[in-house]
């Protein structure tokens, strides 16, 4: 999230984004109906930008003991596990085991604001921490990654066990033969593994250094290929749309391929604002991702989105968004940048946040949910009124998105609107049912086909 420079004295700042901050749910409203901006042709609206951004945040309570979301029909869901820290993504080994990643955003390092240096970039950081504290994002990150045993098959772990320790904000994890792959905020990583273990048996090595610094989007995921030899690793921007120079957005936006074995690097792709879940398409093998666009230009802009990742290709981010839509807010325009950019492929909807994704593979689930992505959406806080919270799935035919998406998993937030959970990462287990990360109510879901 970013805030928006105020031409005002300091105190005056602190007051105005207090105001906007005790005020949340307060501001500019959509207008457009949420199916409007999703699809492959989704209704782009004109910019609204205005002085003071919508915040518009769900206050995280979390669950009582035995709550839980709801399920669309046909499906059932239970606690995988309970009480965990902060999961933000989930990995299943080839034995069943899952990995959870119990992790949040790093300490930025001293003296950096997000955002310009000074009084105003102490404003910010302010106005940033309480309104990530409201929406259950401000904890400490544990640094760890846990060990999940579900030994007798009937979805809930007996084994909860910390695999690996003192991480540096760790996200995505990729098993590669008897390397385990882990993406720090600051570095992919690497530990041996052998099946069945329950903690990892050496200290991590660096396989290459990621950009880190501010760590404005701090998310990295991992993937590999099918051959086992090349490593595509997601590093969101370091601002909302460039505010903090382009400097500080160099190899950032972008995913990059990464030499398994030499830790050599190329950028594979760039112009993606925050991509994150990062999976291959089943029928095509076509590498896709989800992408959270920008902020503070209206309720309902931007759209964000689920797309295939072309080699090379540039996807418009900071100078513009969905192809050749200019954000005028950007400096200096680039219009050559702006005629490369590529349209993705498919609007999830404005503000919902994706961060998960994992194509189904037809096994544990109902047969409606047999070909297509499963995607999880964190939520809004910069529209009114909210979207995303949820997890949903978009049909697939042909290696393209087929049809609307269909709520899988609801009920994170409450009738008045606080967040029992939110949604992140996504994963199937070894039987082919659901896992979903969620990080404000500290559970592992696991969601599968209603017993007949």
């Amino acid at each position: 999230m970013k805030v928006p420079s105020i031409a005002i004295s300091p105190l005056a700042g602190v007051a105005a984004m207090a105001a906007a901050l005790a005020l949340a749910g307060c501001g500019e409203t959509a207008k457009l109906a949420p199916e409007a901006t999703i699809g492959p042709r989704p209704q782009l609206a004109e910019p609204n930008k205005t002085l003071i951004p919508t915040v518009n945040v769900a206050a995280a309570v979390g669950w009582t003991d035995t709550a839980a979301p709801k399920p669309a029909q046909g499906l059932r869901v239970s606690a995988l596990a309970r009480g965990l820290d902060h999961p933000r993504w989930v990995y299943t080994l080839p034995n069943g085991d899952v990995l959870v990643a119990e992790s949040n955003k790093p300490p930025k390092p001293e003296g950096s604001s997000d955002g310009a240096s000074g009084p105003m970039g102490k404003i910010r950081n302010w106005v940033m921490g309480k309104v990530m504290g409201r929406a259950g994002a401000g904890v400490p990150s544990p640094n760890r990654i846990t060990l999940l045993r579900d030994a007798d098959g009937d979805g809930a772990a007996e084994v909860r066990q910390v695999f690996l320790s003192n991480l540096s904000s760790p996200f995505g994890m990729a098993l590669v033969g008897s390397e385990l792959f882990i993406a720090n905020a600051d570095a992919l990583v690497k530990v041996p593994y052998t099946e069945g273990q329950t903690s990892a048996s050496a200290a991590p090595t660096v396989v290459t250094p990621l950009p880190a610094g501010i760590n404005h989007h701090w998310t990295k995921n991992v993937i590999a290929n099918a051959e086992g030899t090349k490593l595509y690793v997601t590093v969101g921007s370091n601002s909302n749309i460039g505010e903090n120079g382009m400097a500080a957005e160099e190899g950032r936006a972008a995913i990059w391929e990464v030499d398994m074995k030499s830790g050599e690097k190329r950028l594979f792709a760039s112009g993606l604002r925050n991509p994150n879940g990062l999976a291959w398409e089943p029928e095509t093998k076509a590498l896709w991702t989800v992408v959270n666009e920008r902020d503070e230009i209206g309720s309902d802009l931007v759209p964000d989105y689920l797309t295939s990742v072309k080699d090379g290709a540039f996807y418009g981010w900071p100078w513009s968004y969905y192809g050749g839509h200019v954000d005028a807010r950007v400096t200096p325009q680039k219009p050559d940048m702006v005629a490369k950019a590529i349209a993705p492929d498919y609007a999830l909807g404005s503000h919902v946040a994706p961060l998960g994704l994992v194509f189904s593979d037809g096994r544990g689930m109902p047969p409606q949910f047999a070909a297509g992505a499963f995607i999880g959406e964190h939520g809004s806080w910069n529209r009114k009124p909210k979207s995303g919270y949820k997890v949903v799935f978009v049909p697939f035919s042909g290696g393209k998105p087929s049809g609307p998406p269909v709520d899988v998993l609801t009920g994170f937030l409450s009738a008045d609107e606080k967040a029992h959970g939110r949604p992140v990462g996504v994963a199937l287990d070894k039987s082919g049912a659901l896992l979903v990360a969620d990080d404000v109510g500290n559970v592992v879901w696991r969601v599968s086909a209603q017993a007949k």
